[in-house]
């Protein structure tokens, strides 16, 4: 079908950018040039890759089974061209709390051990953080993975908190109860949040709810007032937030976190980078004991 990489890359960037406008703008492009990229691909493949009924592009079904495709391949190839280039940093990715108060002592130690192989900390906000396109080579997940390809070893179980806008008649509590928020609206961030309204009895179970597409979306509608979160206790370290305050949670189930990697090329540092981070935990010292936090046990 004589599809080029430049192909790839066009549908790629249109689909994140949401407009062909956009999409150009980001690569640098004409928009004319882009259109007649992206009709070329759609020309080679025989199908419509892109929904023009609406101002913002959406991929078709085979769109976005292809879009996914694509990003697969354009990260592979990135990573061969760095590869040949010399020793690239080892990504790290996460969608929410990454390993909270633990994860700066764990990397400073990598790099103390290992300055010849930096760490790049990325965020990406989806399911696997990253590891379903290969945006990153490991990443740091609050819920097992289940993903064809990719693999995890549950690293600790954290306890969960509450986060409550500051002005919140609960936000003085000691201590709070999943009945206490039967009556509030809780805010849901699917697929990458830790909470769904299961967590509660079927008779206790709040009947508000509002869904965000990020952390930050998250935080907003909690400082504003709009919506109480339950959350790992990693969230307090990492997302500290100007009117959310965060309170223990009593009688909820703990979340396990789980380092994750694909199958298939790796990074050369990716087993000794796992084995650090199984080891740092399971240790037990410093970067550990800042938090009520149980090693899950080897497996």
């Amino acid at each position: 079908m004589d599809v080029e990489l430049r192909h790839l890359r066009a549908l790629v960037a249109i689909v994140e950018a949401g407009t062909i406008t956009a999409g150009a703008a980001r690569l640098g492009i004409a928009q004319p040039a882009l259109s007649r990229t992206l009709r070329q691909l759609e020309n080679r493949v025989g199908t419509t890759l892109l929904d023009r009924s609406t101002r913002h592009l959406e991929p078709t079904h085979r769109g976005r089974a292809f879009y996914d495709r694509a990003r697969a391949i354009l990260a592979t190839v990135d990573d061969a061209v760095a590869e040949a280039a010399g020793p690239r940093p080892l990504r790290l990715g996460y969608a929410w709390a990454a390993l909270g108060s633990h994860t700066t002592p764990l990397l400073r130690a990598w790099r103390e051990a290992h300055p010849d192989v930096p760490v790049e900390v990325h965020r990406v906000d989806t399911r696997t953080a990253g590891l379903e396109h290969r945006l990153v080579d490991v990443a740091l997940l609050r819920s097992r993975p289940e993903d064809a390809g990719v693999r995890g070893h549950p690293l600790y179980r954290e306890p969960r908190l509450v986060a409550l806008p500051d002005v919140h008649p609960l936000a003085g509590a000691d201590v709070l109860e999943l009945a206490d928020l039967s009556g509030e609206t809780i805010a849901l961030c699917p697929p990458i949040g830790t909470t769904s309204l299961d967590l509660w009895p079927a008779e206790r179970r709040p009947t508000s709810a509002v869904e965000v597409g990020n952390v930050d979306d998250w935080l907003n509608v909690i400082a504003s007032g709009g919506a109480v979160g339950v959350t790992a206790a990693g969230s307090r370290h990492t997302h500290p937030y100007p009117g959310v305050v965060y309170r223990p949670l009593r009688g909820a189930p703990p979340i396990t976190v789980y380092v994750a990697w694909t199958d298939g090329p790796a990074h050369p540092a990716l087993e000794e980078f796992v084995a650090h981070l199984v080891g740092g935990v399971h240790a037990g010292g410093a970067a550990v004991r800042g938090e009520r936090v149980r090693p899950c046990a080897s497996t």
